[in-house]
This record gives C-alpha cells, structure tokens and sequence, in this order.
C-alpha cells in the first residue's frame, strides 16, 4: 500500500540518465540496466560500492521509466497481461534470486533453475561414483599386486630354504663335515653379537660362569640318565633270571616288570612336565612305552647271550683243537 500511494520526484529525462540509458530504448534495455544497477548499490548484494540510498534513486527511476514505457506502449494489443503487470512491480529480487539462471517470466525462471538443480545434482552423484569406483579399482590392483610380491617374496623364500637345506644334507653324506677345524672342542662363551645388549650379554656371562643351565636342559639330561639307568637294570635282572626260567623265576620276573612298569609311569610325568617348559616345539619328547622297553629288553638280553654262547664255542674248540 505503501508503494501503491508512492510518488517519485525524478522527471523522464533525469531516471533515463540514472539508468544510464537513452530515450526510446526497450524494456529489455530498462530491466537489464536496472538488474545490473540494483547487483552493484543493493544493500544485501555484499558488493563494495553498496549504497541504500543510491538504490533508492534507482529504483525511483525504473518506476518512472516503466510508466513512461507503459504509456507508449498502451496502443499495443500484443502486450501480454503479465508482462504489464510485472512493468509495474519490482523486479530486482527476481534477478538477483536463481542464481541468474534462466530467462522469461519469474515462473518460467523458477522452473528452469528446478530443472538446473536437478541436472546439476545428477552430475554431481555421477561424478561421485566415478571417483568411488575409480578409487575402488586402484585400491583392489594396489592389494592384488602386494599380494602377488608376497607371495613370490615366500616362494622364493621357501625355495631357497629348501636348497639350502638339500645342500647341507648332501655335504653331510658326502663326510664334507666330519673333518672340520674346531670339531670336539667348546664354543666360544663370549662372542660379540650386535643384536645383544651389553647389560644380556653380562648377565649371560655371570649365568654360564656360575654354572647355571635351563631347566628344561637339566629336565632333558635328567630324563635321558633314567631311562638308561632303567634300561641296563631290567636287562642285568633278566640275566640273573637265566634261561630257561623256573615258576618261582618267572613270578620274580613279573614283579621285576611291574615295578619297571611303574618306574616308566613316573618317567612319563617328567616328560610332559619337559614339554610345558621347553622354548623349541622340535625338541618335545613323547612318551615312553613300558611293552616296548621290555621288548627291547628281551632283545638285549638274547644277543648278550648269543654272544657270550659263540665265545664260550669257539674256547671249547680251540682247547679241542690244542
């Protein structure tokens, strides 16, 4: 209403010149200059000429340029009702609204700058999934081919393991090992490792000065003594029995096997207790079986007396032949 009741003070010939234009220019002239005068002195159009009250004088002289251009343009039945209605309503907030896209009536921009959204939008998802897919490719080719190295570093690892190894077992068959310099004789205790720390290496040599051994190496030692020790006294007592063995014999043998028995059982304790504290998985023992060592035994006991059977023919013949 305010706007309605409004008169501007400017003439004709003073608003064509704030507009920067000419009489007898176009409406399309008028809005353009206008357009790009109220960008350039608006208030919110953050430009650094912006000036209220210069805006207001051009917004004064587009009125009266508009009514002016209406007037002459009144004898002309080909004007559109909505072009004379929007000659006479302010225009800047549709020019500097949509993003300067489009052109024609504010409907007709409105449904362009939609349509511009959406185009725009649509290239932005295509784009991102370019990128995605793109950046996808280049991580899966970047862990196929790391695959691929490591699996060769392996091969090629694991080949050269293997011949080393084939190697090794062929120089040993061949004897190349058996007269090598230093065979027999102790390691040296204290070699430089730069992979130790000097307060290790003091400690380790405190350790082997004093005498001090694993406990799994004391374990090992101390269970490889018994079963020797078990092994010569089944043996020695088999011996005692004779051959061939009477019943009361043949009672004292099975009490003899019993208690080895029992004796196999409590070294098999000692075993899986060497397993648990054992650093080196190839270095596990397995269990001792009581049927195989009196077997074994048996065996011992018939070749000792095989022996001592050939040694005693072979005096008898040679007394005979004397």
């Amino acid at each position: 209403r305010m706007l309605s009741s409004y008169k501007p003070k400017n003439d004709i010939r003073d608003s064509y010149k704030i507009l920067e234009l000419e009489e007898g220019c176009s409406l399309d002239d008028v809005r353009n200059s206008y357009r790009n005068l109220a960008k350039k002195y608006h208030p919110d159009s953050s430009s650094g000429m912006a000036d209220s009250t210069a805006f207001i004088k051009v917004e004064e002289a587009y009125r009266v340029v508009l009514s002016d251009l209406a007037a002459k343009q009144k004898s002309d039945p080909g004007e559109e009702e909505e072009d004379q209605f929007k000659s006479k309503s302010l225009q800047h907030r549709h020019y500097l609204s949509f993003e300067g896209v489009g052109i024609g009536t504010p409907s007709q921009r409105e449904k362009q700058y939609m349509q511009f959204r959406v185009d725009r939008a649509t290239e932005q998802v295509l784009e991102y999934r370019q990128q995605r897919l793109e950046s996808l490719c280049a991580g899966s080719d970047l862990s196929r081919a790391k695959d691929v190295r490591q699996s060769k570093k392996v091969k090629i690892t694991q080949a050269v393991e293997r011949l080393v190894e084939d190697l090794i077992q062929e120089s040993m068959a061949k004897g190349d090992f058996d007269n090598l310099r230093g065979k027999g004789k102790p390691l040296q205790k204290f070699s430089d490792s730069p992979h130790i720390d000097p307060m290790t290496h003091n400690l380790n040599r405190i350790l082997i000065d004093n005498g001090y051994q694993p406990e799994w190496i004391l374990l090992q030692k101390e269970i490889r003594e018994t079963i020797e020790r078990l092994r010569k006294s089944i043996v020695a007592s088999r011996r005692k029995l004779g051959e061939p063995m009477t019943l009361p014999e043949q009672k004292q043998w099975g009490r003899i096997c019993e208690q080895f028995a029992e004796d196999i059982r409590k070294l098999n304790k000692r075993v899986d207790n060497f397993n648990l504290v054992v650093p080196i998985l190839s270095r596990q023992m397995v269990h001792f079986s009581t049927d195989k060592e009196i077997l074994r035994a048996r065996k011992t006991y018939e070749a000792v007396r095989e022996k001592v059977s050939d040694s005693d023919t072979k005096g008898n013949e040679g007394e005979e032949g004397k």
